[in-house]
C-alpha cells in the first residue's frame, strides 16, 4: 500500500502536457510533454531559437500557449505562483533603473508582504542573509548600474532566493560572467538542491552539462530528449538537437570528445 508521503514525493515538480507555443503564427514549441522530478538541477539546452527561454516563460505564465498546460506539484500555475522564482536574462533588465542592490533584492519579498505592507525586521534579515550568501553585503547600498556583470547576476539571484520558493528558473545565468562567479552561482544552486529545491537553468555550454546538471531537457522546437544526464546526454541526442548547424559544430565536437573520453 502506497503511503501519502510516498505519493507526495512521487508527484513531479513540473509536468508539461501537450504544450504548443506560437509567436505571430510562427511555431516556437511544438507538442511538448515532459515530467521532471523534484530536487534536480535541470539544464535546458538547444540551439538558438530552440524555445528554451520560451519554455520557462510559458511555464511561469509570462507567455500564453496556443495549447497545453503546465502543472507544479500536481497543481495548476494559479495555485503555484508563490512556489516559483525567476532570474531573467541580463539583457532584459533596465540596469539604469534608479534602485540600489538591497532594494532590488527586497523586491523578492513583495509577494509575501502583500499590498501596502512595509518590510518587517524578519524580511530585512532574510535580505541581509541572502546578500551575504551571494557575496554582495558590502555592495548593498550601491546602484545596480555600478555593479559588474557578475555582481548584477548575483543580485538577481539573491532577489529570487529571498522568495524562498520551491522551484527556481534561471535564464542563462552564466552569460557574461567570469569563471569565479560561475563557480559561485553553481555552489548556490547545489545548495538549493540539497534543500530539496528544483532548479531549471537555460544553458549553452555543452562542455559543462555533465558537471553542472543531473537532469537535462534537450530542445529544438520539439522535445528531443529529457532525463538524467547519464541516460540521455549522448552523441545521438546531441546530433538530433543541434543537427549540422555550423555555429555549434565545434561545441558539439568538444562535447562528443568529452563523452567518448577522447
Amino acid at each position: 500500500m502506497t503511503t501519502p508521503t510516498k505519493e507526495k514525493e512521487s508527484i513531479p515538480a513540473l509536468k508539461i502536457i501537450d504544450l504548443t507555443v506560437n509567436y505571430d503564427r510562427t511555431p516556437v514549441l511544438w507538442d511538448i510533454n515532459l515530467s521532471i522530478p523534484k530536487g534536480k538541477i535541470v539544464g535546458i539546452i538547444g540551439p538558438n531559437g530552440a524555445g528554451k527561454s520560451t519554455l520557462i516563460k510559458t511555464a511561469m505564465g509570462l507567455v500564453t500557449p496556443l495549447s497545453g498546460r503546465c502543472e507544479f506539484f500536481g497543481q495548476p500555475l494559479a495555485k503555484s505562483r508563490k512556489q516559483l522564482a525567476y532570474v531573467p536574462q541580463k539583457e532584459s533588465v533596465d540596469w539604469d533603473f534608479p534602485i540600489i542592490v538591497k532594494d532590488l533584492v527586497m523586491m523578492g519579498r513583495y509577494g509575501s508582504l502583500g499590498l501596502f505592507r512595509w518590510p518587517k525586521k524578519a524580511d530585512k534579515e532574510i535580505v541581509n542573509h541572502y546578500l551575504d550568501l551571494v557575496g554582495l553585503s558590502a555592495l548593498s547600498e550601491r546602484q545596480i548600474s555600478q555593479l559588474s556583470g557578475g555582481q548584477q547576476q548575483r543580485a538577481f539571484i539573491a532577489r529570487a532566493l529571498v522568495q524562498q520558493a520551491d522551484i527556481y528558473f534561471l535564464d542563462e545565468p552564466f552569460a557574461g560572467v567570469d569563471m569565479a562567479t560561475e563557480s559561485a552561482i553553481m555552489s548556490i544552486l547545489r545548495r538549493l538542491k540539497d534543500m530539496g529545491k528544483t532548479v531549471f537553468v537555460v544553458h549553452h555550454d555543452l562542455n559543462t552539462v555533465e558537471n553542472y546538471f543531473d537532469w537535462v531537457i534537450m530542445l529544438n522546437m520539439r522535445l528531443i530528449a529529457h532525463g538524467s544526464v547519464a541516460a540521455v546526454f549522448n552523441q545521438d541526442t546531441l546530433h538530433r538537437t543541434y543537427g549540422k548547424i555550423a555555429l555549434f559544430d565545434e561545441a558539439l565536437k568538444l562535447a562528443q570528445n568529452k563523452i567518448t573520453g577522447m
